[in-house]
């Protein structure tokens, strides 16, 4: 008996203390991935994740807070007692004051989704707030759960949600344990915004998630390989040849490029003083260089039908209307990469469309499209704020999916192989520098032929900054729509600086097992009697199995 006993409570104590779980789900959501452990496991201090869908909400959102519990539960599991959750309702109060914590959420910038759903009564409508906060130390980081396009609960979207949680919730406790950030440059020397245009780019994405500097091309010397990445964005100035030299064997030494540019000239101030203006190239001596990487950027502008909205004055009475704006295309993600899967639209101005080229050792994947009802227009270009008078003709919109944005990665060639001069030799010889005619594979180049994406506007007479992505002319009305600028650029920085990173919990895809609301209303009593019914009948059916076993057991003679 004692040593039935002191087994027993072996046993017991080695399974509080080792034990294992089968995740037999077809796409593995509850194995988290190689990087989300390795990142768990840095978690070295308290770390507690509040969540704030705690309340009776339709059934996706009360599906997206179960799964949130079950990846936080996978957390703990590798992270241990340092990490802790708690779920709570927008509408409670934050102790030791009398303030709700949506009200707090809202102070921080984190507002709700207005959220409309069907009801047998008809339409109902109530705010949520699909938002953790991460406290680690003395710092809070929030994560956006869901990212709906639209006001309406799209299943779609929700379940897209599901299977991005693992790498929100991770890349927000990658920012907190992160120790010293990577360092991110950017380009101020061809012309680049540095004005209330950049502060979202400036404040919200570079300073918050990297170490900023801000470095010209005409600075003497090589970029410095402690750039992770060198950003350029909007340039309107040409570059020079040792410019060009200088970006060319900073990617060829295994640096990273994030290039945003406009190859024509085209503003909304020009056109909002002349209610017309003529696209023209910049001529920003770029393409011989993008051309020798494997994508051309073209002197043309894409005009969508599915677009973003400007004031008009239809009738010249002075009373504008909102209109859609067929050169602000409004651009989707394209294809499976981790950089654009399951993001929102992004909002574009005066876009050009790009072709990739035949570039030996290098592959090319296209990042932003325009939607299937697209069609581009030829420099030179007029374009007039009097073309919304009459609705576009759509039979011209005949193309589908324009590549905007490329991804080049491999094994690049210089552009200056075999044709550098003495100049530039005399420039890399005196800063040091050994010419390399190929890359070592570890660079990336991202060109987006729109300088406008990470820029965001300015209102109340060019002091206040909106962010990136949002319309001045909808913010702050019921029209207004949160585009997927900011998480664009973010994802691009992320796949550059951190090379693998959580690109793999990012892959991830949830299967939506959809049950049939008709054949559930059809066979409801049936299914609440099995369910009710079933567990009771199998009860009592083992019941006299077992009854039967024992008579037969003990009822023996002896």
């Amino acid at each position: 008996m004692p040593v039935v006993l002191v087994i027993l409570v072996g046993l017991n104590w080695a399974a509080t203390a080792w034990h294992a779980r089968i995740d037999l789900t077809e796409e593995k959501r509850f194995t988290l991935s190689k990087s989300t452990r390795d990142l768990l496991k840095q978690v070295k201090e308290p770390l507690h994740i509040d969540v704030f869908l705690k309340g009776n909400y339709p059934s996706g959102f009360r599906k997206l807070s179960a799964t949130s519990e079950e990846i936080l539960n996978e957390f703990k599991e590798i992270a241990g007692p340092n990490l802790t959750y708690s779920f709570l309702s927008p509408d409670e109060t934050v102790p030791g004051s009398e303030t709700s914590y949506g009200d707090s959420l809202s102070a921080l910038g984190l507002y709700p989704i207005n959220l409309t759903s069907q009801v047998e009564q008809g339409q109902q409508q109530q705010y949520v707030y699909p938002v953790a906060l991460l406290h680690y130390k003395e710092k809070t980081e929030p994560v956006l759960l869901y990212k709906g396009k639209t006001p309406l609960i799209n299943y779609t979207e929700l379940n897209s949600a599901e299977a991005l949680l693992e790498y929100n919730l991770g890349s927000a406790i990658s920012r907190l344990v992160t120790e010293k950030k990577p360092v991110v440059a950017y380009s101020n020397g061809n012309g680049e915004p540095v004005d209330y245009r950049t502060y979202d780019l400036i404040e919200n994405v570079l300073k918050t998630d990297y170490q900023l500097f801000t470095y010209s091309l005409a600075a003497p010397g090589p970029i410095p390989q402690d750039f992770k990445t060198l950003m350029i964005v909007k340039p309107s100035r040409p570059f020079t040849d040792i410019m060009k030299l200088k970006m060319d064997q900073y990617l060829m030494q295994g640096g990273n490029i994030l290039l945003f540019v406009d190859r024509l000239n085209a503003e909304m101030d020009s056109l909002q003083i002349k209610n017309e203006v003529i696209a023209f190239d910049r001529d920003l001596q770029l393409n011989d260089l993008l051309f020798k990487y494997g994508v051309r950027v073209n002197a043309d502008l894409v005009m969508d039908l599915q677009c973003d909205f400007l004031p008009f004055d239809v009738n010249g009475n002075g009373q504008f209307e909102l209109l859609p704006w067929n050169y602000f295309p409004v651009l989707e993600g394209y294809g499976t990469s981790p950089i654009v899967k399951n993001m929102g639209f992004v909002a574009g101005r005066f876009v050009n469309s790009i072709d990739t080229v035949l570039a030996e050792g290098i592959k090319k994947t296209i990042l932003l499209s325009s939607s299937v009802n697209s069609r581009t227009l030829a420099t030179p270009a007029l374009i007039s704020g009097r073309e919304n008078v009459n609705a576009p003709e759509d039979a011209k919109y005949n193309k589908k999916q324009i590549p905007v944005a490329v991804m080049l990665e491999g094994v690049f060639t210089s552009y200056f192989r075999n044709r550098l001069s003495q100049e530039m030799s005399d420039s890399l010889n005196a800063s040091g520098s050994i010419f390399r005619d190929k890359s070592n594979g570890n660079g990336k180049l991202i060109v987006v032929s729109d300088g406008d994406i990470p820029l965001n506007s300015v209102i109340k007479g060019g002091q206040q900054p909106i962010p990136m992505g949002m319309n001045p002319y909808t913010f702050g009305t019921q029209r207004e729509f949160p585009f997927a600028n900011k998480e664009f650029i973010q994802n691009c920085l992320e796949a550059m600086v951190n090379s693998g990173g959580l690109a793999e919990a990012k892959s991830k895809d949830y299967v939506v097992r959809m049950l049939d609301p008709k054949k559930i209303k059809e066979n409801k009593t049936a299914w609440q009697v099995l369910n009710i019914a079933g567990p009771v009948l199998l009860v009592g059916i083992l019941s006299v199995i077992f009854y039967f076993l024992r008579r037969r057991k003990y009822s023996r003679p002896f």
